[in-house]
């Protein structure tokens, strides 16, 4: 192996695709907090969650934005909730309803990030929304796995948004995939395109995280999208730093102030304490991965000195 003297290789990783190899160029991770719904429909609550991961170290907090009666049938609307502990309402719509933020109440959110030094993004479920969170020219606009086939919105944000469009692949066959991308490469634009490696459930176990669709992503996508990420909805952190390794550029987790408050989402939601680690970790993982940039580390010679075997 040769090593260079004035630079750092910033990849560790080799795929081989159609003959050829793909370096990982590692970059500073993106840590992005999923606040979604944890705030149980109050601004106060939305507000503290968003200093609070400024304070972990985050660099986005996201938010999510529905047209409730768009959205859903109106047999989804009047039932009641799946899991009616987690309901803030009589009927799955009022319960919507009751979570959902309007366009004001987004605007004052981005304010308060821009504010605070932090960066604002929202998933968008429906057109309505879709059009609605364009009109705030967000760096990024995100596609939940539940909406990657609803085509009408892509088409709004393919054809009247400018920024990056990142969609998770949860529950989406490989199929269904390529349509979504060739989707935005018949207009040219998948170079804004990030895909999320993803598994919807709530929480996931380990088993069925299946780290090895980031490898899968790159060796199909990578020369057509921007980039790839990873969206988690394990336990704990582990999992994430070994999807950062594999090259996801971000990394997102729910995440909640207290993982005991009522809701779907807070069982496989970050606290502040965990995302905090997380994030440590993540910087950590960067600053280490590269090759030496010597032989012997100016650290080693010391060590080299001292404890090295000499032959007699």
């Amino acid at each position: 192996m040769q090593y260079g003297y004035m630079f750092y290789i910033d990849f560790i990783q080799i795929i081989i695709k159609k003959g050829r190899e793909i370096m990982l160029n590692y970059t500073v991770p993106k840590v992005i907090a999923e606040i979604g719904c944890n705030h149980k429909g109050d601004m106060e609550i939305a507000y503290e969650l968003i200093k609070l991961a400024k304070d972990c170290g985050a660099d986005i907090a996201k938010f999510q934005k529905r047209n409730n009666k768009e959205l859903l049938t109106d047999e989804q609307y009047n039932n009641a909730h799946p899991n009616p502990i987690n309901s803030y309402g009589k009927t799955y719509g009022d319960h919507r309803e009751f979570l959902e933020f309007d366009v004001n109440q987004h605007q004052l959110l981005k304010n308060y990030c821009d504010n605070l030094g932090i960066e604002y993004s929202t998933s968008v479920w429906d057109v309505t929304s879709a059009k609605e969170m364009v009109s705030f020219n967000p760096n990024f606009l995100k596609v939940p796995s539940a909406c990657n086939n609803h085509f009408e919105m892509l088409e709004v944000l393919r054809d009247e948004f400018k920024g990056e469009v990142h969609i998770s692949m949860g529950m989406t066959t490989i199929k269904e995939e390529e349509e979504i991308i060739n989707f935005f490469q018949h207009n040219g634009q998948n170079n804004r395109l990030v895909i999320y490696s993803c598994t919807s459930g709530y929480p996931v176990p380990f088993k069925d995280v299946c780290l090895q669709e980031i490898n899968r992503m790159y060796k199909s996508y990578s020369d057509i999208v921007k980039s790839i990420a990873f969206s988690g909805h394990h336990l704990g952190i582990a999992v994430d730093i070994a999807a950062y390794t594999l090259g996801a550029k971000y990394i997102e987790r729910h995440f909640t102030k207290d993982r005991t408050w009522k809701g779907t989402d807070h069982a496989a939601s970050l606290e502040p304490s965990g995302l905090s680690k997380l994030v440590r970790n993540l910087h950590a993982s960067y600053e280490s991965l590269a090759y030496k940039d010597s032989e012997i580390l100016d650290i080693e010679k010391v060590q080299r000195d001292k404890l090295k075997f000499r032959k007699q």
